[in-house]
């Protein structure tokens, strides 16, 4: 009797400690949430979907669109991570989750995208709103135009932050699982700050200097094994709502539920549908890709042109395929003719698997090949005449 109790215990414990970390479905998961979508970030491939096309109301899930945009603007050199910025008593007005900013606070683009993430601060997203297009009723602008380029059918927003409560302010389950790859795919760097449990800044204000705490409100960051972001939300008209990322053995998911009726829910449901996932996937990168020589092209004068592979190959598996038997080949186009811009395809690099095309690489020019003019010919020829 003793044996059987000292396992019990044991069972119990790792129950109470690990809430979400056991989670695992290798059937279709169960969920409770009404809205929820499953994708593998480097392939965008969708593992599982429930009513994942309806438009609700996102809540602070939103401010993943204005983090996006934020780092967009750090690639693009429009501000830096070191740029001050000041808080307007706009800003400072906002009311829900916020870090409270004093009107003419000065904080650093960092702190505040720290204070995006971590703390889902109202008051953060509308000052950066605010300095990257003047006010955020034009950010807005900025957010919905980014939506369409990301063909997000089915959202629209009215704020940066998800405060609203106005009908006009939606999206989908997949529309957040497509800005949260958008964001991890192309900015893997946002999870140094989606990662952190607690951090604490400093207000100098008129008043003085004082420290305050922020606490990231995604609790499977300390739950689930590999999760390290990405935002929660929540309001009396959203409900609960979440986009998960977590990242094991090379392969990273995003799990967007939307609308669960608890917090509990939500994070348990999410964790489902990434343990779910895991135990369906494995994902080949191609770690031996082709050095590619220079090539000749016609109607130019130079003799060779250096060309490279648009990017990286990466294949999601969700069957056991043997990733041993992918055989790979060069395949140029037929007339490779001046004039060709940097970034023009000129091949491809496939990868077949049994006979079938997995997938497919783009070759494309390194460096731009003018067309020839006629006066290039006729130096051409006298530089072989005077110099042999």
């Amino acid at each position: 009797m003793k044996r059987i109790f000292r396992w019990f215990l044991v069972v119990l414990l790792l129950l109470t400690t690990c809430p979400y970390g056991m989670a695992s479905a290798a059937s279709e998961p169960e969920i409770e949430t009404p809205h929820a979508l499953l994708m593998e970030v480097s392939t965008g491939t969708v593992l599982y979907e429930k009513d994942a096309d309806t438009a609700v109301h996102p809540a602070s899930v939103t401010k993943i669109m204005t983090i996006l945009l934020i780092f967009e603007a750090i690639e693009n050199g429009e501000i830096s991570l070191n740029d001050e910025v000041v808080t307007s008593a706009y800003a400072k007005s906002m009311g829900g989750s916020q870090v409270y900013l004093e009107t003419g606070e000065i904080q650093t683009v960092e702190t505040l995208l720290k204070c995006i993430i971590i703390a889902s601060g109202n008051d953060a997203a509308v000052t950066m709103a605010e300095k990257i297009a003047g006010t955020e009723e034009a950010f807005v602008e900025c957010m919905n135009k980014k939506a369409a380029e990301l063909g997000m059918e089915n959202t629209h927003f009215v704020d940066c932050c998800g405060l609203t409560e106005s009908a006009e302010h939606y999206t989908s389950a997949r529309d957040v699982a497509i800005m949260s790859r958008e964001l991890l795919y192309h900015y893997p760097e946002v999870t140094e700050y989606s990662g952190i449990w607690m951090e604490d800044i400093t207000h100098e204000t008129a008043q003085g200097s004082s420290v305050f705490t922020l606490a990231n409100t995604n609790k499977l960051l300390r739950a689930y094994d590999g999760c390290d972001g990405l935002k929660t939300g929540s309001t009396s008209y959203a409900k609960y709502c979440l986009s998960a990322t977590a990242r094991r053995d090379g392969i990273r998911l995003i799990s967007v539920v939307l609308t669960a009726p608890d917090s509990k829910t939500r994070f348990s449901d999410a964790a489902t549908l990434l343990s779910y996932g895991f135990s369906r996937c494995s994902i080949y990168y191609d770690e031996d890709s082709p050095k590619l020589s220079q090539i000749t092209v016609r109607g130019t004068i130079q003799e060779e042109f250096a060309v490279c592979l648009d990017r990286e190959f990466s294949y999601l598996s969700t069957s056991g395929e043997d990733f041993s038997l992918i055989e790979k080949s060069l395949e140029w186009e037929e007339n490779i003719q001046a004039p060709l811009k940097k970034g023009d395809q000129v091949g491809e690099y496939v990868y077949t698997l049994n006979g079938v095309q997995l997938g497919a690489v783009p070759i494309v020019m390194a460096e731009d090949a003018p067309k020839a003019s006629y006066l290039d010919y006729l130096e051409r020829v006298w530089e072989k005449w005077a110099f042999g």
